[in-house]
């Protein structure tokens, strides 16, 4: 092979470069060609995406910088190479697909410097047909060994033409942590900005940026300090220091995901397929599935947390709820606020919460029992207030106590503004953190660890960002990290109308969301657009539960709301949560959205289609059925005259028996939506 200053790799396994070499180019394609990766050492490391022969991420640098040792970066030049292709399907125990397809190309590009200490690194390129992803992996070597502290990862992701942009995106190392209003602007007008990070170029591909396989190591958000380009800028311990680790170290994977248009980005399989597998040998204790809980009554104000005459976690009531699951079919019962601790000013007694000690008005023997002996399971909850340390002391007797009882599934809560999440260092002495620091990627996954030790599965709210670790920890079911349903209740604003059509786009694209949807009684504090509600019709809280995907999903309201409208009731009651195929058929981010999921291990399939504020009709190719097969289709939209403001409860229900050939046309009210499912016949 000649040596030439740009390296076409096409079959190659590895390649020795020489020194003499001024600048060098490899170029690595996706399997179809259209998505192409090229790594240059003109001035220091660096890559460019092209999607289309057209540039999708211009030249961007890489590199990282350490307190003690000699920054990898400018200076290094590439010295080897090694190439290799990767086409399997590999199985889900449970999610929006059962086979997963992880078909890439990858190349391992090992660069180096004429130096003594800390001269190489690898950057490893995964290049899929929807996009790719990058790591670093820092080998053991002079001036890189024992201890080392990371002060700056100098990755790049250089949009071009910024102003010509379009981004969804949420702000980073603010207050509310990952739960903010999403702002559509132009890529000039981001500041700092959380992943996953979605845009839109003007010639109208897609693309979002983000990361895979966050383990022991900080979070990665996006900080623009010049136009159009974005660096990565990890979020801090307290001390400054932003990710410490040990020789012979890799970083998470670095994600840009690429489409022709917004659909596309809904249908990637990329974070999942960059993590690795299961590390649970059995996972067939983890149970999808819908629950009620008692919750949504204390965000309107009905009941307390904390302990009294409005208590809501008492055995009566569980006990009630608990024999509404069983009737109509839900698998468990969350129950919050039944441990010391909540009283008083909750989100300030994280240092008092005991994890094994009811209130004297819940009996969890007797509810557990109650519930098990009509199926159902008690659904525990673990709220921290952001004192880690003291959760960590109670976390094994906490565990233990939920499994005695028959407990799977456990939500956590980490309650507290960014940047004040509560940790008491080996000295006694109290450091506040980041929820998205190293420190609390490695506390989250420790009690999803010591979860598995008891058959448990963890709900996180307050997280931090999902990167696809549900793949090697299948017990880490769900997440919250967004604005979700409670916002409704008391937040101001609550949720616009377009929020949940901007979700999928952004938020969604990083794993399940625990956004709680299903409120019937959509004006509990008054009809119109003045007051805290959910802004949405009655079909589009119907439509949530097949748009915002969760293997776990509740019915939060009242159980009285439902009994009055049992109608549109048997729609929650059908949905499953567990998916043989998943397809985004149609949508525009902020816009609208529609998705079609088949039901694992059957034969049923169910559409959900959204819109913001904008009513509009969207038409659905029923190409996705077996095409010989016959299926009613069960049909839940707005009425004519619907519409969120004064107008949200005039729905249509309807049947009508369909096959893969036909069309479907569905006329969605200002923030409305459709549900149907489609019941197979034959």
């Amino acid at each position: 092979m000649t040596i030439k200053n740009r390296i076409l790799l096409m079959g190659l396994a590895s390649v020795l470069l020489p020194a003499t070499v001024v600048a060098k180019t490899v170029e690595i394609s996706s399997p179809d060609g259209e998505i192409t990766v090229a790594i240059n050492d003109d001035n220091g490391p660096s890559y460019q995406i092209n999607f289309n022969n057209q540039p999708a991420i211009t030249s961007s640098k890489l590199g990282m910088r350490f307190k003690k040792a000699q920054a990898l970066g400018e200076g290094f030049s590439i010295k080897n190479v090694q190439q290799s292709q990767s086409n399997s399907t590999w199985q889900l125990p449970w999610g929006e697909r059962e086979h997963v397809v992880d078909h890439h190309n990858e190349l391992v590009v090992t660069f180096s410097a004429e130096r003594k200490t800390a001269n190489h690194f690898k950057v490893r390129f995964r290049v899929f047909n929807d996009g790719i992803g990058f790591r670093y992996e820092v080998p053991k070597q002079a001036g890189l060994a024992g201890n080392i502290e990371i002060i700056d990862e100098l990755t790049e992701f250089a949009i071009k033409q910024p102003e010509k942009a379009t981004a969804w995106w949420i702000p980073a190392r603010g207050w509310n942590r990952y739960e903010y209003v999403y702002n559509t602007t132009d890529v000039e007008s981001v500041d700092r900005a959380h992943t996953p990070f979605t845009f839109k170029l003007d010639s109208g591909v897609h693309i979002s940026i983000h990361e895979a396989a966050l383990v022991d190591y900080a979070g990665m958000t996006l900080d623009q300090q010049r136009p159009g380009v974005l660096k990565a800028d990890l979020t801090p311990w307290s001390d400054g220091i932003l990710v410490k680790t040990t020789a012979n170290f890799k970083t998470p994977w670095r994600t840009v995901q690429i489409s022709k248009d917004a659909v596309g980005l809904l249908n990637s399989d990329i974070i999942l397929n960059l993590n690795e597998p299961s590390k649970l040998e059995d996972t067939s204790w983890i149970e999808p599935g819908k629950y009620v809980g008692i919750w949504w009554g204390m965000h309107i104000g009905e009941n307390t947390w904390g302990s009294g005459a409005t208590h809501g976690a008492t055995t009566s009531e569980t006990k009630r709820y608990m024999d509404f699951a069983a009737e109509y079919g839900f698998d468990g019962v969350l129950v919050e606020g039944w441990n010391h601790g909540w009283d008083d000013d909750w989100y300030a007694n994280g240092d008092i919460f005991n994890f094994t000690k009811p209130y004297d008005d819940f009996d969890i023997k007797a509810v557990s029992e109650h519930g098990l002996a009509k199926g159902v399971r008690l659904i525990g909850h673990h709220e921290t207030s952001g004192s880690v340390t003291n959760y960590r002391n109670q976390i094994e007797d906490a565990f233990a106590l939920y499994e005695k009882h028959g407990v799977r599934q456990v939500k956590t809560g980490y309650v507290a503004d960014g940047g004040n999440i509560k940790r008491v260092d080996e000295n006694g002495i109290t450091r506040k953190e980041w929820h998205d620091g190293q420190f609390m990627a490695g506390e989250y996954l420790h009690s999803v660890t010591e979860a598995a030790k008891h058959k448990i599965s963890i709900n996180t709210h307050e997280p931090i960002k999902d990167t696809g670790l549900r793949r090697t920890y299948p017990n880490w079911i769900a997440r919250e990290g967004a604005r979700g349903q409670e916002f409704n209740a008391w937040g101001t604003p609550p949720n616009p109308p377009e929020h949940a059509a901007i979700l999928p786009f952004t938020r969604m694209l990083a794993g399940p969301m625990d956004f709680t949807p299903g409120i019937f009684d959509l004006g509990f504090n008054g009809l119109g657009d003045k007051s805290n509600r959910p802004q949405t019709t009655l079909a589009k809280q119907l439509a949530l539960y097949v748009v915002l995907y969760s293997p776990i999903q509740m019915a939060a309201d009242l159980p009285r709301n439902y009994l009055a409208k049992m109608d549109a009731f048997q729609f929650i009651r059908d949905v499953p949560t567990d998916w043989q195929e998943s397809k985004a058929i149609a949508g525009e981010v902020g816009d609208y959205v529609v998705f079609a999921r088949q039901e694992r291990n059957g034969d049923d399939w169910f559409v959900g289609a959204l819109t913001d504020e904008a009513a509009r009709s969207v038409t659905v190719k029923l190409d996705f059925l077996d095409a010989n097969k016959r299926y009613q289709a069960q049909i839940y939209r707005d009425g004519k005259n619907a519409e969120w403001k004064n107008n949200p409860y005039e729905m249509i229900i309807e049947n009508k028996e369909v096959n893969a050939k036909d069309v479907l046309t569905l006329p969605l009210a200002t923030s409305g939506g459709a549900a149907i499912r489609f019941k197979a016949l034959n």
